[in-house]
């Protein structure tokens, strides 16, 4: 009964999804702690601490296996009864460190454990790639477990959760502790026993469904008091034997960054079948009478917000071809927002871009990561309109029982922080969303990556002929090359270029996540050629092949500037790990997405200037170009922080006014 009670007070108090952001004096004195914050010297204390920590390996590297699963067990009761101080924390990490090295041959540097201790203290924390944010994870991990009120260990899928569990699982069962995996086939009795585990490995979208879940198990009950009562009246019928979580106390996010910026205003939905046939019938027609209209003339693309807007002459068009359907086209105003919904679908949402086709579906293509995402669909009739649009089966739109974005779930949490690869250019954002501070940990061994100046092209076609020569050049050398695309349809026309020359080489476009990481693994033998959508493989190590070192290690080519400078930082630093050597260059054209939505006229000045034309590609690169691209990405990076904290104002408005429901439906 404690248990229940615990739970269902945890469910009824948690709704406000964290604080509220800041206004007027408070948000500029908000603003100024967060700069402020930024001015003090974190990474050398933890450096400090990290040499600390270190000191105590003589010591424990001479006691014998039974008397480190002694030690272990003191400090478990320890941090339980909360009876340790500073410098048991920090003896307590030198022996998670010496369990780490018995139990799976890995014993972490000072880097490794200064980013440990920064992570404790509640920091998002970057390390560069292959610097070993895993083992890093493990020992705020066993101390938050030792402290007995469970901790999340948040990964972005499902093969890397459960392979995180296993790999790191020896380490938390010497400690005395409890761990498991969450994957989409976990039942609810596997679920409820994995989240009253010491630790839970899982993704930010199963840890938000079952939040959710357990938000609609609840139902009507109001307070703990009705929660109890109705447990004694009805049993298991009241709903609170369903819930499967205990009380958010604790997450470590791994690729925080993605999780709690890229993803942060994606919202989780638990929805059902709506079945509604008119519906269905008025998106075929939506997509018809879309096909028939100008653009220009019945309506206009603003390509920086994705926007399409009706003319007068469109609207009067559309009145004229909607008066004899009747039905949902019979009121003006829902006549139109149907007909936009069409349009949109048909000139914003691309084919082997933002969705596939598969097996007569419409299958969404992660923005940030290039991968498919089956369990999704957009919102507001516009999966549906996309599916008229390529004519395949239109399913109507679900019935929305609970949503939450994941910014809003996980500013629930008691207390967050995480790693990735590259948090500073969110720093802002973290600390103003989640009060977290950002602390960078210097490389175990000095970065010798190469960075090349990008090219410019005029076209796409100069682009994608430029990159091809110089895949050639390395490759006749033998040098490994990992070529990162923007989308499933560039990854798949390097392909066919690829394949005009007969050149051996593996495409990742949102394959299975196992499949993968172990082709990514792979990328860096002599004589790989590797194409990848986005951030393939994320999280997986691509460790030189023999000799490869002296080729100039792995030559990562970017085939286009991203909306945010965080996920080019991301592709680049899958070259160069642990000090390998390693090359990396960016090809872009003033026809790419970035220039065309967020500095058209200037783009569109220098595509005047340089005409298309047949011949050698032209590197147009000077000041001006690279100006262009930067500040473009710089507006894509404000228009995007604008859009997240307009969202985190939503989520709060719904708290307010409609928190006397107890659910969000």
């Amino acid at each position: 009964m404690n248990d229940i009670a615990s739970t269902t007070w945890r469910m009824l108090a948690q709704r406000t999804g964290g604080r509220e952001l800041p206004r007027g004096l408070d948000a500029a004195w908000d603003t100024a702690a967060g700069m402020a914050q930024k001015l003090l010297p974190r990474t050398a204390r933890f450096l400090r601490q990290a040499e600390t920590v270190l000191g105590y390996d003589k010591e424990f590297s001479k006691l014998t296996e039974a008397k480190l699963r002694e030690q272990a067990g003191e400090y478990h009761d320890m941090f339980r009864l909360g009876r340790n101080s500073a410098a048991d924390l920090l003896r307590a990490f030198a022996l998670v460190r010496e369990i780490a090295f018995r139990q799976i041959g890995l014993k972490a540097y000072k880097v490794q454990v200064a980013g440990a201790l920064a992570i404790y203290a509640g920091s998002i924390v970057e390390m560069a790639t292959g610097e070993g944010k895993t083992l890093s994870a493990t020992m705020p991990a066993t101390v938050a477990g030792w402290c007995g009120k469970g901790c999340h260990v948040i990964t972005v899928n499902d093969y890397l959760a459960k392979r995180d569990a296993e790999e790191m699982g020896p380490i938390y069962r010497f400690c005395g502790l409890r761990v498991q995996a969450i994957d989409q086939e976990s039942t609810p009795p596997e679920r409820r026993e994995a989240y009253n585990s010491d630790i839970t490995y899982c993704t930010n979208k199963e840890v938000t469904a079952d939040y959710l879940r357990d938000r609609l198990a609840m139902g009507r009950l109001t307070g703990l008091s009705s929660a109890l009562l109705a447990k004694i009246a009805e049993g298991d019928q009241s709903g609170t034997d369903r819930i499967v979580q205990r009380d958010l106390n604790y997450a470590i996010i791994d690729e925080a960054d993605s999780v709690l910026i890229d993803e942060g205003v994606t919202p989780l939905i638990i929805s059902g079948e709506a079945p509604n046939a008119e519906q269905v019938q008025a998106f075929q027609e939506g997509a018809e009478i879309a096909a028939k209209m100008k653009r220009d003339l019945h309506y206009k693309i603003n390509h920086k917000y994705r926007e399409v807007n009706m003319t007068k002459e469109g609207k009067a068009f559309a009145a004229k071809l909607t008066e004899p359907l009747g039905g949902i086209w019979a009121g003006q105003r829902r006549s139109e927002e149907m007909l936009v919904q069409a349009l949109t679908a048909r000139e914003m949402f691309l084919l082997d871009k933002q969705y596939v086709i598969q097996e007569d579906q419409v299958v969404i293509v992660d923005d940030f990561t290039g991968r498919l995402m089956p369990d999704r669909e957009w919102r507001d009739g516009l999966h549906q309109a996309v599916s008229a649009k390529e004519k395949v089966e239109i399913k109507p739109p679900k019935d929305t029982y609970a949503r939450m974005s994941f910014q809003r779930f996980f500013r629930m949490y008691n207390r967050i922080s995480g790693m990735t690869g590259t948090a500073v250019e969110a720093s802002g954002e973290f600390w103003q969303f989640y009060h977290t501070p950002v602390v960078i940990v210097p490389t175990n061994k000095p970065c010798i990556r190469k960075q090349l100046p990008t090219r410019i092209y005029p076209t796409q076609d100069e682009k994608w002929q430029g990159v091809i020569d110089e895949i050639t050049k390395a490759h006749e050398k033998g040098q490994p090359i990992l070529v990162g695309t923007r989308s499933v349809h560039d990854s798949e026309r390097i392909s066919l270029m690829l394949n005009e020359l007969e050149f051996e080489h593996e495409v990742l476009n949102a394959v299975r996540h196992a499949e993968e990481a172990q082709i990514v693994a792979q990328a860096g033998q002599e004589g790989r050629i590797t194409v990848a959508t986005n951030m393939a493989g994320r999280g997986t190590d691509i460790k030189l092949g023999r000799g490869v070192a002296e080729l100039g290690g792995l030559y990562v080519m970017a085939t286009d500037r991203q909306e945010s400078g965080r996920i080019d930082r991301q592709l680049a630093g899958r070259s160069g790990r642990m000090g390998d050597p390693g090359m990396v260059r960016t090809f872009v054209s003033l026809q790419d997405e970035l220039p065309r939505r967020y500095a058209t006229k200037t783009a569109e000045f220098l595509q005047k200037r340089h005409p298309p034309r047949e011949g050698k590609p032209r590197n147009i690169a000077n000041p001006m170009t690279r100006r262009m691209f930067n500040k473009a990405q710089k507006r894509a990076e404000h228009t995007a922080f604008k859009q997240r904290r307009a969202v985190l104002k939503t989520d709060h408005w719904l708290d307010e006014y409609l928190g006397f429901a107890g659910l969000e439906r």
